[in-house]
């Protein structure tokens, strides 16, 4: 809008825009627009109305306030941020919370020291400032100030009590005060406990409460809000805001180091504010000294930095329960998300003590576990306990090298009692999904701190197992290649450990049909069990199957075959034919004898293939789908309809539980039911022959009807 005077000649009314303009601007616009003529009506003004009755006064007077100021009675000294990003959805969820009755309204908002709810509850004032006629900021964490700031309302109320030698008896009044007024809102920062509100808290009026606290446990007197870190988008704007920089990959990388933390974020910021580091230099030199970072770059209104804001809670949990310390240290040497309580309890007797004791005793766990959710050091959700991944960082970097090394042993030997061994892994994909994200931030500690690495490399190789088993080949490539490496490290690059590791790798890159580079696995393997074992032992039939395998991939059908019987003749040698191993072997030969246009030796492979699968009951592997799949076209070339759809209907279950029902092996069973379900469908007179259906390609119904 525009600033000039302008005058409405029809009505003969002067109009002065005063629209964004402040207090002081918008008076002296006024006084220079009124002084310039007098403008006379040109009608008389109408008769007065008669007077309205009269509005209840108000119980704490205030002056008429200009818009957009602050209420008279007004005490938060912490700066509006400018950069506060985010957290909408919070602001009008505790907006609606207070304003959904006519009674006094309480709202506790609750979460991790640095994850934002001061900035949360000084935005809220802020936004919501013209509700309210006063607003009072009463700092909360230790009993004193919660008593003195409280009680220094009573002045600005003007209470006749407010010089009173005993405190209590101006709280009191305060409290008094409030009860019988109606536009207030009181803000305890960083309180405790309930208990330590309840002679602070109005019984009556119509205000309001915000309680802002590290401790969840408010539903008895507050509705309660759990904050947690921001959004990963949001993360990425703050910094990208608050460092008026534009390397938004940069900016991705850092959130992401920072776990999204609000105060980590905003110390970054600070810190790159005051050297003029870009954001990319910064994040190279968080992920080499991010010890020394967390002392620099402290924010302007906040009392502490990263390194220091959980001091204080790590130690009352260290005074009020010491096992809770050494549940957080060894929670800091798993995955910050989902630990599982029942694997924390059925791995106790690997612990140290105190924390097996406590793990044994649940009554006793739920006093720890409710000793560090007070601080929110952790979350609980259901069965499992969550810690932010900064929090993790912080209780390491606080301990001592000894101390770290055991607590990472410790992590290990939890994860090798609970893991499935390398033969039990495919009947235990349940426990073996939960304990995968675990095993990896397990590992990794302790292979940056050289401890347990023989452990290590047995998880790593078993977790790579398992990914290869469930089809989730880029995974399994990624841990493989890790165990590889640190098994190199530890063993050498010639040693007879690392056969198992190399042959799975192999396996997962097959999978990726990156053919070359498993063939050279499987070589390699072959070599190392040769030199090991010598060239006729029976154990290096699983290396001389896998390398047939890779022959057959190759195009090399005769070769791979040759290979592939001396594997099995060898398993039939050691007394191992009835093995999943050995049924894998078979299952490949007869599929390469397919291929060469031997269906009927081909049969008798894969029934004896099946064989081996069903007498260890195991039915979910993906090997067998295929086996079931080439099966299935063997009993159709033989008109056997109802074998054949029986078996590659069992290929597309275990198929879809593998590999999921987008995956390009389960279109290969789709595939081959198709002429079945159209057979049935025009037998049953219901539709004619429908082309292209799902696989988007043509097919010939051999044994549809003659007119399909």
């Amino acid at each position: 809008m525009g600033q000039s005077l302008t005058k409405c000649h029809t009505l003969g009314i002067v109009y002065i825009d005063l629209l964004d303009k402040d207090e002081a601007a918008a008076a002296e616009t006024l006084l220079a627009g009124v002084r310039r003529e007098r403008a006379k009506p040109s009608t008389p003004p109408a008769f007065p109305q008669p007077a309205r009755p009269a509005q209840p006064q108000r119980t704490i007077a205030e002056p008429p306030r200009f818009p957009g100021a602050l209420p008279p009675v007004w005490n938060i000294t912490h700066q509006r941020n400018p950069n506060f990003i985010g957290r909408d959805e919070m602001i009008e969820q505790v907006h609606n919370t207070l304003f959904a009755g006519q009674a006094v309204a309480l709202q506790a908002i609750h979460g991790l020291g640095g994850v934002g709810k001061t900035q949360l509850a000084v935005e809220y004032a802020h936004c919501h400032s013209a509700d309210y006629d006063v607003v009072w900021w009463i700092r909360s964490e230790e009993t004193a100030t919660l008593s003195g700031d409280y009680a220094a309302l009573a002045t600005k109320l003007d209470l006749p009590e407010r010089n009173a030698k005993e405190q209590p008896v101006i709280v009191e009044a305060v409290r008094r005060r409030l009860e019988g007024s109606e536009r207030w809102l009181l803000i305890f920062d960083n309180a405790r406990k309930a208990e330590e509100l309840r002679g602070y808290l109005p019984a009556g009026g119509k205000g309001h409460v915000l309680i802002t606290s590290r401790n969840p446990n408010w539903r008895g007197v507050a509705q309660s809000l759990s904050v947690r870190e921001l959004e990963r988008q949001d993360a990425i704007d703050f910094l990208l805001k608050r460092t008026g920089q534009g390397d938004r990959a940069a900016a991705e990388a850092l959130a992401d180091e920072l776990g999204n933390l609000p105060l980590a974020l905003e110390q970054a910021g600070a810190y790159i504010e005051q050297t003029g580091k870009p954001l990319a230099d910064y994040l190279k030199l968080y992920q080499n000294r991010w010890r020394e970072l967390w002392e620099r770059g402290k924010p302007a209104d906040y009392p502490d930095t990263v390194a220091t804001t959980w001091q204080i809670s790590f130690q009352e949990v260290r005074r009020e329960a010491p096992a809770g310390v050494a549940l957080l240290d060894l929670c800091s040497f798993l995955a910050p998300d989902y630990i599982p309580l029942e694997m924390l309890v059925a791995g106790a007797d690997c612990l140290p003590e105190p924390l097996a004791s406590v793990l044994a005793d649940e009554l006793a766990f739920d006093d720890v576990i409710a000793a560090l959710r007070h601080y929110s050091l952790i979350e609980k959700t259901g069965v499992a306990l969550s810690v932010h991944r900064l929090v993790q960082a912080v209780v390491r970097d606080w301990m001592k090298e000894d101390e770290q090394r055991q607590w990472a042993d410790a992590a290990l030997g939890l994860l090798i009692q609970l893991f499935p061994e390398e033969s039990k892994v495919q009947r235990d994909w349940a426990v073996c999904e939960k304990l995968v994200p675990h095993v990896m931030a397990a590992t990794g500690q302790a292979v940056r701190r050289e401890t347990g690495l023989s452990e290590a490399l047995i998880l790593l190789n078993n977790s790579g197992l398992y990914l290869l088993n469930r089809a989730k080949f880029v995974e399994a490539k990624e841990v493989l290649t890790v165990a590889l490496t640190t098994g190199e490290a530890v063993y050498g690059q010639h040693s007879h450990e690392l056969v198992p590791i190399i042959n799975n790798l192999g396996g997962a890159l097959r999978e990726l049909e990156d053919f070359a580079e498993a063939r050279a696995c499987f070589e390699r393997a072959y070599k190392l069990e040769e030199g090991f074992y010598g060239r006729e032992h029976p154990a290096l039939a699983k290396s001389l199957g896998n390398l047939g395998i890779a022959l057959s991939d190759q195009g090399y059908l005769e070769g791979g075959l040759k290979l592939l019987k001396r594997a099995s003749k060898r398993y039939e040698a050691a007394g191992e034919a009835g093995t999943i191993d050995a049924a894998i072997v078979l299952g490949s030969i007869g599929g390469i004898l397919i291929r060469l246009g031997k269906r009927y030796e081909a049969k008798n492979y894969l029934e004896r293939s099946l064989e081996a699968f069903e007498g260890v009951s195991n039915d979910s592997r993906p090997e067998l789908a295929m086996l079931l799949n080439n099966l299935g076209r063997l009993l159709e070339d033989r008109n056997d309809l109802t074998g054949a759809r029986s078996h590659i209907e069992r290929a597309l279950a275990i198929g879809e539980a593998a590999y999921g029902s987008n995956h390009p092996k389960v279109a290969i069973f789709l595939t081959r039911l198709y002429p079945f379900w159209i057979f049935e469908k025009v037998t049953a007179g219901r539709v004619s022959c429908e082309r292209n259906l799902r696989q988007k390609r043509s097919f010939r119904c051999r044994h549809c009807l003659p007119n399909c």
